[in-house]
Formats: C-alpha cells, sequence, structure tokens
C-alpha cells in the first residue's frame, strides 16, 4: 500500500512540472485572451491586471486568511463563515477573491467593513506565485471545486495551510479527474489539503474514491442553505419596493436564473398561463444581464409589451412580462413573488442553481430536472417536507404545477410555507458547525 501511494505521488509531482511548464508557455495566449475577455465586458476594465497576479491593495501587516470562490453563488455562500470568523478572530487579516466580474459586482457589496476584495489570479505559475508571494497568506479557504494545481501545489510548496470548504464535484469533472491519467495529479493534491468539508455525504465518497486522505474529510453541512440579506442601498430596496406596490393586484411568478435556451420553455408556459390568467405577470430573471436585453429585444421585435427591469418603466395593466436586466436584486425579488422556478435546470448539461434563496423568502419552489450538484439539497428539502420543491419534467408538467398554484390559495401557502421550514430547519447551525470544525481543525493550529 505504501509503496502504491509513493509511486501515485511520484506521478503526480511529474504531472504538476508538466502542468507548470505548460502554463508557462500558455502564458501569453491567456495574456490576449483576458484582454480579449476585458473588450467584452466580461472582465473589470480597470483591475484585469488582478488577474494576473498584480495587486490593487497594500497589503496591511498581520496573519492573512484568504477565501476564495470562482462566481457569484459560491462568493455568496463564503459572507456569513467570514462574518464569524472576523466575530471570533477580529485579530485576522480577511482577504476574498472571486473569478467573475458577476460575482465582483455584487459579492463586493455584502462583504464586512475592513474584507480586502481582489480578482484571484488565473492560474498560471507567474500569476500565482505573484500573489501568493504578495500576499502571504497563512491559511486559504477553497470553495467548492476549484482545484487548480498552481494555486494548490503553489500553496503548499509555502508551507500554506488549505482547506476545501463546501467541496462538490460534479460527475463531469469526477469522471475526467477519475481518469487513470489524471488520477494521479487529483491525488497528489487533495493529498496537500488539512481539511475537506463536502457539502453532501456523496460528495465525500466521490473525494475519497479520488484518494483524497480520509481522516481530513468531515461533512458539515451545505453552506448554500445559510442565507443571508444585504448588498443593496436604501435606494435599490425602495425600488424593490415599487415593483411589489406594481404587482400588487396581479398573479404573480418569477423564472430565476436562467440560461440562454430556457427562455422558450419559460415563454411557452408564459402563454398558456395567460390564457386563463389575463391579469398574470411572469417576471424572467436571465443569469446573464445581457441575455434579458436580448430576450427583451426579440419580444420587443414581435410587438409583445414587455418591461425591462434596467429602463425603470412601470408594469402597466397591458404589460405582463417583466425582464430583470440587473444584478444583485435576486433575493429581494424573491420576496415579492409567491412563485420562484429556479432555472438552469430545463435543459441538458445544466446543473440547477441555489433553491434555498427562494425557499427562505417563502417562495412556493419549482425547478427542472437538471439539477446537478444541487440534487442533495432538493433531496434534502423534500425529505423533510416533500411540499417544499416541486421538481418538473418539462414546460408541459411544469405549466400544470402553475396551474394548480394559482387555482387554490391555500394549497399555494402549504406549498410557501414548506419550503421557508425546511429552509430554516436545514440551515439551523451550519455556519457555527462549520466554523467549528475550522477552528478545531485549522485555524487554532495555523494562527494560534
Amino acid at each position: 500500500m505504501k509503496r502504491r501511494m509513493a509511486a501515485t505521488a511520484t506521478k503526480g509531482k511529474l504531472l504538476y512540472k508538466v502542468y507548470r511548464a505548460f502554463s508557462y508557455g500558455l502564458s501569453p495566449l491567456l495574456y490576449l485572451h483576458l484582454r480579449w475577455r476585458v473588450l467584452r465586458g466580461l472582465e473589470h476594465p480597470l483591475r484585469w491586471p488582478e488577474r494576473l497576479g498584480s495587486p490593487s491593495h497594500p497589503r496591511p501587516p498581520g496573519p492573512l486568511l484568504w477565501f476564495h470562490a470562482v462566481s457569484l453563488g459560491e462568493g455568496l455562500a463564503t459572507v456569513p463563515i467570514i462574518k464569524q470568523c472576523i466575530q471570533r478572530r477580529p485579530d485576522l487579516i480577511i482577504l476574498m477573491t472571486t473569478t467573475t466580474y458577476s460575482a465582483f459586482q455584487v459579492v463586493k457589496n455584502c462583504l464586512p467593513t475592513g474584507v480586502i476584495y481582489q480578482f484571484a489570479p488565473l492560474d498560471t505559475a507567474a500569476a500565482m506565485d505573484n500573489f501568493i508571494s504578495y500576499w502571504k497568506p497563512k491559511v486559504i479557504m477553497i470553495m467548492e471545486s476549484e482545484l487548480w494545481p498552481n494555486l494548490i501545489l503553489g500553496a503548499s510548496q509555502h508551507g500554506i495551510t488549505m482547506v476545501l470548504l463546501n467541496a462538490r464535484m460534479s460527475p463531469r469533472s469526477f469522471k475526467r479527474w477519475s481518469a487513470p491519467v489524471l488520477l494521479p495529479l487529483i491525488s497528489f493534491m487533495l493529498s496537500k489539503f488539512s481539511l475537506i468539508l463536502p457539502l453532501s455525504n456523496l460528495q465525500a465518497i466521490q473525494f475519497q474514491l479520488l484518494q483524497a486522505p480520509p481522516l481530513i474529510i468531515s461533512f458539515a453541512g451545505d453552506l448554500k442553505f445559510a442565507v443571508e440579506d444585504g448588498g443593496m442601498s436604501e435606494e435599490e430596496i425602495k425600488k424593490v419596493e415599487n415593483l411589489r406596490a406594481q404587482l400588487a393586484e396581479r398573479q404573480v411568478w418569477m423564472a430565476s436564473s436562467i440560461h440562454r435556451g430556457e427562455e422558450e420553455v419559460i415563454l411557452e408556459v408564459h402563454h398558456m398561463l395567460l390564457q386563463a390568467h389575463p391579469n398574470l405577470v411572469t417576471i424572467i430573471v436571465p443569469r446573464h444581464p445581457q441575455h434579458g436585453k436580448e430576450i427583451a429585444q426579440a419580444m420587443q421585435k414581435e410587438g409583445q409589451n414587455v418591461v425591462l427591469r434596467s429602463q425603470g418603466g412601470n408594469i402597466t395593466s397591458g404589460a405582463n412580462i417583466y425582464v430583470v436586466d440587473t444584478l444583485g436584486e435576486l433575493r429581494y425579488l424573491y420576496g415579492i413573488t409567491p412563485i420562484a422556478v429556479v432555472g438552469g435546470s430545463f435543459l441538458p448539461g445544466l446543473a440547477g442553481h441555489n433553491i434555498s434563496e427562494a425557499a427562505a423568502a417563502g417562495c412556493a419552489v419549482l425547478t427542472g430536472p437538471h439539477i446537478g450538484h444541487f440534487s442533495s439539497m432538493v433531496v434534502k428539502m423534500q425529505q423533510f417536507n416533500r411540499m417544499s420543491v416541486l421538481q418538473v419534467h418539462g414546460k408541459l408538467d411544469l405549466e400544470e404545477a402553475l396551474r394548480n398554484l394559482f387555482k387554490d390559495d391555500k394549497i399555494l401557502e402549504a406549498h410557501r410555507m414548506a419550503a421557508k421550514q425546511a429552509q430554516q430547519a436545514l440551515a439551523s447551525g451550519i455556519v457555527v458547525g462549520i466554523w467549528n470544525s475550522l477552528n478545531s481543525n485549522v485555524l487554532r493550529s495555523a494562527f494560534g
């Protein structure tokens, strides 16, 4: 057994050397790709050099704890733990990084005062070395599935303690890492972690199959159940309340976080429902604001009365489609609709989105069949109360479910209450439990 483990580690080191050299060679092309993304508005127009490891903020003196997440959902899930860290360990400097521009636009407004926010460096050898050498973190909290060789093995070479928080791996990633060619590399990378906190028992098994040391795996719950408010100014909240007043006498449902192609499903269901409910308003919240603008333009060309949120128009009696092409308002929008259909789940190849935000707001929650790792969240909520989440299988199934909710206020209220109670029960104690695990297994020994 020891001989086999040593052979796997040797192969892993060799693969890392190959990857590191490859990342050096690709650096010029990645730089050009980054500049192309800046031109397309996919990167921050001024802060894009941070993606090359160039800091835009002075490094304060003292021990530093680095949280890293890729995108919006993962970034928001770190906020409760960051707040817990600040409360329990005010002596620590907290650095937060995300990869996507959309995460930056929202998460930075949710972070407590004093947290340093930077864009994450690309996983090239030079960018990652620059970043780590400048910030000198003692501990890195990596969210979910950000398993990059230069990040993990570069940090290990600097003696930095690492935690994989809310750890998950998609079926596609698991299949790729399980291949004989890459298994030694992922095994070598996972051996560098001091603690892995998977979001479900199934994920814990997958990490063991990828040869993560069993003693460092500890299940503590899914952080995405721990929903918090925040991130909007008083002026923005007033705008949402104004929207609530406009919808007061209308029947409303919302399709949130939809991806390209899903608008066809949502709009077909909308037109079917409109025949029985002429007072209906369908709110569409695409995953990306530009997609919302495209949906509105296409419908306006067809002569339909569509209101686009960024233009500030009111929902008149003749308008029944409201497209939200802004960022950072989803949690508040959930508060003004009784029914939320969570997208990213109606087309093959998609993997769902966080349903706990809608549940926490007291919405009746529906989702499609393609929900990826969020299936564990759906199962847990349905086990608590089978009415907490309705999983539908296509547009006809969705239309029937919505029709049933609209025609009976008691059934609608029962689903709303079930979702809220399930979310609250499952969220209770998660943040404290994760903090206790982090503190006892990592932070106390790393920071004293």
